[in-house]
């Protein structure tokens, strides 16, 4: 079983649904993310993906989306069986 990438970005200026749906859009379209779910409550973007990423376009990314990034975490992320 493969280690995915677990990448949690700190991302401040989210307001709506319609701004975390923007951020996981320009995501999906930038990168190859298996999964992309951005939270204006946490204020972060938690990205998950197969190999690991270029975290200068990961960031990069949200920021010409119009939103500021802060902190970036990375870590080894098991799948879980329901996560298929």
């Amino acid at each position: 079983d493969r280690t995915m990438w677990k990448y949690t970005v700190e991302v401040k200026g989210m307001m709506s649904g319609m701004c975390e749906a923007h951020v996981n859009d320009a995501l999906r379209k930038a990168l190859p993310v298996k999964k992309v779910n951005s939270s204006r409550g946490k204020k972060q973007t938690v990205v998950i993906s197969e190999r690991e990423l270029d975290t200068a376009v990961l960031l990069n990314t949200i920021r010409n989306t119009g939103y500021e990034v802060g902190e970036i975490q990375k870590e080894p992320y098991e799948k879980k069986g329901f996560f298929g």
